[in-house]
C-alpha cells in the first residue's frame, strides 16, 4: 500500500510496483489508470517526482518511462 522508491532505481521500483499490482486487481483496470499513476508518482523519490510533476503526465507507461529517464540523468550527474 505504501511502496516507496527509496534507494531503488526507477526500473527496480516500477518492476516491484507492477508485481504488487497483481495483488490489487483494482489497479489492473482501465478505470483505475489515474489511481495507478497517482500511486506510482507518490512513491517516487522527491527529486524525480518534482521533475516529473511539471510534465503533468497522466498515462502510466509514459510516467514510468519519463521517470526512468530522469533517474538515469540524475545518476549520471552524480557520478
Amino acid at each position: 500500500m505504501e511502496l516507496k522508491q527509496g534507494g531503488l532505481s526507477v526500473s527496480e521500483y516500477s518492476a516491484k510496483f507492477e508485481d504488487l499490482c497483481h495483488f490489487a486487481p483494482h489497479y489492473n483496470t482501465m478505470e483505475a489508470e489515474e489511481d495507478k499513476w497517482v500511486k506510482f508518482d507518490n512513491g517516487l523519490r522527491p527529486d524525480i517526482k518534482q521533475l516529473i510533476g511539471f510534465s503533468e503526465i497522466r498515462y502510466f507507461p509514459t510516467l514510468v518511462n519519463k521517470s526512468r529517464i530522469c533517474d538515469k540523468d540524475s545518476r549520471a550527474k552524480a557520478s
